[in-house]
């Protein structure tokens, strides 16, 4: 069903915070109750969206509007899959690399073909396994409890994936590692770290890079942070602004529709959620 879709944009000039709120969004398909990841590939019309942990291990494809269009199977299990991302291929990536405690030991990335994707059979997947370089225990002891992840994307060839801090009073620190964006067994090489905040709605739970490169979103509970004017791979090193939901939601699922507009999706947790949010990216 499509609710009326209302945004409200205010603009703090002392702050360069850029508040934006959806009141209502586009309702997702019951079999979505619990999305945590979405992707629009180039040249696509619709979502490629999948679920959190306990979900058979498939992909859902939706429409704009929100309407399930069709389901792919993978030929590999749903550990804790958090977030999905493209190349400018069109192949798409699968994050199993939740990590509540701190201790897995088989943190993976799936490859799926963009040719497959119009498969009805269970598709063959590649896979990319990896571990974080400066992780020597597992589980770390509480106060480096820094390895837990929800969020990346693929650019110029290699994955970045940004971690998620379960260390009481630091839990908005994320720390971006790279890995090679191909099948094997790699070190995430950790390349920087910025902090957003001390609460639980600061943690990292999303991620995307704009299809030229030029600017980063990451996605909490209650911001979009937007990175830009940073040089090659250094993400952290330039301008940083905002855009302030004024609902929180469990928001786990951003991607660029195109360079103006971002998707969001939230899980939905007992009627509240559950939905894809348009956000118009203001201009600087």
């Amino acid at each position: 069903m499509l609710k009326y879709l209302f945004i409200f944009l205010f603009i703090m000039t002392a702050s360069c915070q850029k508040k934006q709120d959806v009141k209502t969004g586009i309702n997702l398909p019951s079999a979505l109750e619990e999305v945590s990841g979405n992707e629009v590939i180039a040249d696509s019309n619709g979502i490629w969206m999948h679920n959190d942990s306990g979900d058979s291990p498939r992909l859902f494809y939706v429409n704009l509007k929100g309407k399930l269009i069709k389901k792919i199977y993978l030929d590999a299990d749903n550990e804790d899959w958090e977030d999905i991302t493209s190349d400018l291929e069109g192949n798409l990536y699968v994050g199993d690399f939740g990590n509540n405690s701190n201790k897995r030991e088989d943190l993976e990335i799936l490859i799926v073909p963009h040719s497959a994707l119009k498969s009805k059979d269970e598709i063959e997947v590649k896979r990319i396994k990896f571990n974080f370089e400066d992780q020597k225990k597992y589980p770390p002891k509480k106060k480096k409890l820094y390895f837990d992840c929800e969020a990346f994307f693929h650019f110029n060839d290699n994955l970045y994936v940004f971690t998620k801090s379960r260390v009481e009073d630091d839990y908005g620190k994320t720390s971006v590692y790279k890995i090679p964006a191909k099948e094997g067994n790699h070190k995430a090489k950790k390349i920087g770290s910025y902090n957003l905040g001390k609460k639980h709605y600061n943690w990292v739970t999303g991620a995307d890079i704009r299809d030229d490169g030029k600017q980063v979103a990451l996605l909490t509970q209650r911001d979009i942070w937007l990175f830009s004017d940073f040089e090659k791979d250094d993400f952290f090193n330039g301008k940083v602004s905002k855009i302030h939901f004024k609902h929180l939601t469990q928001k786990e699922g951003i991607c660029y529709k195109n360079k103006d507009t971002l998707l969001v999706t939230d899980e939905d947790d007992h009627g509240r959620g559950g939905n894809l949010y348009t956000y118009i990216i203001p201009k600087p």
